[in-house]
């Protein structure tokens, strides 16, 4: 039987840690599936995916816990059976605007409120030099429920687009990738 496992990893930053990672799933025989990792403030912060036999997570996870002494904090839990989504629509969702605080509240409140799932988010801070100041950027994934109208929730970002005084932009995910060309 296989086990799969999510962690959550969280260390200041320095080479290596990636490599300490990789070096105890593997000691377990844990297959690396997917992550997301990333410096923010100064610190290494993570998501990984792993599987592996279940008679050996339990060792994985210990091993995990001891990175502590090296300054590496790992938390572990079970993955959950991903539910089927087939009938979901995906959209991708892009913001550009002067960063305030209570931009992502604002957007997340409005998504949140229509049942639509934020599946990855990526968000950014950077100094605009030509205009001042910084402009925040966000990037991300969205899964609607079977129902929603596109329309009303296009509108809804419009609103919020008009309150922050940003701009947002709502394409079908697949039109979005083919755009990028990715």
């Amino acid at each position: 039987m296989e086990a799969s496992l999510v962690l959550t990893v969280i260390g200041a930053d320095r080479p290596g840690l990636v490599e300490l990672l990789s070096d105890t799933a593997h000691r377990h025989g844990a297959n690396w599936e997917a992550s997301r990792m990333t410096r923010l403030g100064g610190r290494f912060a993570g998501l990984l995916l792993v599987t592996l036999d279940a008679d050996r997570a339990s060792a994985l996870t210990r091993d995990l816990a001891a990175l502590s002494e090296v300054g590496l904090r790992v938390m572990v839990e079970p993955s959950l059976q991903p539910e089927t989504r087939a009938d979901w629509l995906s959209l991708r969702l892009e913001l550009l605007g002067t960063d305030r605080p209570g931009i992502m509240r604002k957007v997340a409140a409005t998504l949140s409120r229509r049942g639509v799932n934020v599946e990855d988010l990526s968000t950014e801070c950077t100094s605009a030099p030509m205009a001042g100041g910084d402009v925040f950027k966000v990037s991300a994934a969205l899964a609607c429920p079977p129902g929603i109208s596109i329309d009303e929730l296009r509108a809804a970002l419009e609103q919020v687009a008009n309150d922050l005084m940003v701009d947002i932009t709502l394409a079908d995910a697949q039109s979005a990738r083919l755009a990028s060309g990715t």
